[in-house]
């Protein structure tokens, strides 16, 4: 099953990370997507505030009905999108899940 048609699951802990082959088989499905440390981050270019804006609140009524909820950093014409599970402070599939429904974002 295709990562967007899956849906985000409550993590509590008590789970590893990815690591490893299954790190990098997630990665392959959100190429552009920057790994630092135990999260994963994009940056967005908009034409200006309010288009950015637009697809700040279109993310958070995703992370909303996701469950999953990344940092998000809002300036003229860019939005960064900072993704990880606090629970385990590392990834887990639903950092991938919500990743590429970001990228699906018109």
């Amino acid at each position: 099953m295709k990562l967007e048609q899956k849906t985000c699951k409550p993590c509590e802990g008590g789970v590893k990370p990815l690591s490893g082959k299954t790190l990098e088989l997630y990665l392959q499905e959100i190429k552009v997507w920057k790994v630092i440390d135990n999260h994963i981050e994009k940056e967005f270019k908009f034409k200006d505030f309010k288009t950015a804006l637009d697809f700040v609140n279109k993310v958070g009524q995703l992370a909303e009905k996701e469950g999953h909820h990344p940092d998000i950093y809002l300036s003229w014409g860019k939005v960064k999108i900072t993704l990880w599970t606090h629970a385990i402070d590392g990834l887990s599939e639903n950092d991938f899940i919500l990743a590429k429904k970001i990228d699906l974002i018109k």
